[in-house]
């Protein structure tokens, strides 16, 4: 699918469900009208419309490659077909996953503009087709693949929070959007991930092993240019270095990195983390010939963390809100416990991923609610969202919220 945007900047106006801003589709209007004045990039009627009207049509140009992927993504069990068996495991081609991202971008846009038209079973078709976008790398054990997935969920997230927070979904599909959400697991997938990233970089390290002379240029394309400068000294580099390279490295792995997700829990321990930032800190402070690769090559904890819990965490909100909305369609008004949404309108409570207890909640004056999980810092904040000097939300301070705009 061809880019959802011709021009060198994204307008603003999509919304922040985290910060409880629905979408303004006006610059989304403006963008593609101003557009057409220069190119016929995308269709635009001759008097402006409402701005989803506008979007929608401008994105109608999508339309066949929409349902040809639509199509696609009925097949199972089919994957990208990635050359893991490559020599030089760095020349991986993982050219599709900026792909997969636009087209869940594009996605994104249209979903939004068909919930603000009153169209929302072709939206949930296109939400569901962004869940299935992000599921299609699932077994890809590379961690930014799973990166790429969290990324297009934040996505699939925004339809989803404006359809609950503007009451425009029916009981059927917020059941069916439950039961796509409701198979996401991103404690055990982070696993999968660390476990992955581990075993490529043992075929690299064989790799440089058999070829010493390519340890500075390991990390460009095959076919990349290649100096002679240095390579016979390279050459002399004993195997030995290699493999205690290689130790080091898959040994911060295992004892750093793969405890600080319980599976059998559900939970990513924040305080787990710290305490492997600290020992991975002290582990690699003093450079020395055997840990180069370990310092060089190993992302922080912190942040890695906190990706993988804040998804995880999104997912059992967006599925505890979807019950609420659920409850409210046939009560009127939300429950005063989470405790009434069991077992009809979700079969099992999911629980904050960082400690395991239940999710915050509360109902609040105005007849709406307050849901949230404590967040990175472990602390009940009441429901509060930290946010950056610039705006941006801080993911490490104060709650992750579900909650919608007041009226």
């Amino acid at each position: 699918m061809p880019r959802v945007l011709s021009g060198d900047k994204e307008p603003d106006g999509i919304g922040n469900w985290q910060k409880s801003i629905p979408s303004n589709l006006e610059p989304w209007q403006q963008y593609y009208r101003a557009l057409a004045e220069k190119t016929n990039a995308f269709p635009v009627p001759a008097q402006p419309q409402t701005p989803a009207a506008d979007v929608m049509l401008a994105l109608s140009k999508y339309d066949p490659a929409i349902e040809e992927l639509r199509q696609a993504s009925r097949l199972p069990y089919s994957r990208f077909p990635l050359e893991y068996d490559k020599e030089n495991p760095a020349a991986l081609s993982m050219s599709h996953l900026a792909t997969l991202k636009e087209c869940a971008l594009a996605l994104q846009l249209r979903a939004i503009a068909e919930l603000q038209t009153g169209q929302s079973d072709k939206a949930l078709e296109d939400v569901k087709l962004m869940l299935r976008l992000a599921d299609s790398i699932r077994t890809e054990p590379i961690l930014v693949s799973h990166l790429v997935r969290i990324a297009i969920l934040r996505l699939a997230l925004q339809p989803i929070w404006e359809g609950l927070a503007e009451h425009r979904w029916s009981d059927a599909q917020l059941a069916e959007l439950d039961r796509n959400l409701a198979g996401l697991d991103f404690v055990a997938d982070y696993r999968l991930a660390i476990r992955g990233e581990v075993v490529l970089l043992q075929g690299l390290f064989d790799y440089l092993r058999r070829h010493p002379e390519e340890l500075p240029y390991w990390c460009q394309p095959e076919d990349a240019p290649r100096s002679g400068l240095g390579r016979f000294l390279f050459r002399l580099i004993p195997s030995g270095w290699f493999y205690q390279n290689q130790l080091r490295y898959s040994r911060a792995g295992a004892e750093f990195y793969l405890p600080l997700a319980d599976v059998n829990r559900g939970i990513i321990s924040p305080a787990a983390n710290r305490r492997a930032e600290v020992a991975l800190k002290a582990d690699i402070k003093r450079p020395s010939l055997y840990n180069l690769f370990e310092r060089m090559l190993l992302p922080a904890p912190g942040r890695l963390m906190t990706r993988f819990a804040n998804a995880q965490a999104y997912v059992a909100l967006a599925r505890v809100a979807i019950a609420l909305e659920r409850y409210r369609l046939a009560h009127g008004e939300y429950p005063e416990t989470l405790d009434a949404l069991v077992p009809q309108f979700i079969a099992k409570l999911p629980r904050d991923v960082i400690n395991g207890q239940p999710l915050k909640y509360r109902r609040t004056n105005d007849g709406a609610f307050v849901l949230y999980s404590v967040g990175w810092n472990e602390t009940d904040d009441g429901g509060w969202v930290a946010v950056t000097k610039n705006g941006h939300v801080d993911w490490e301070n104060g709650d992750w919220v579900w909650q919608y705009p007041a009226k």
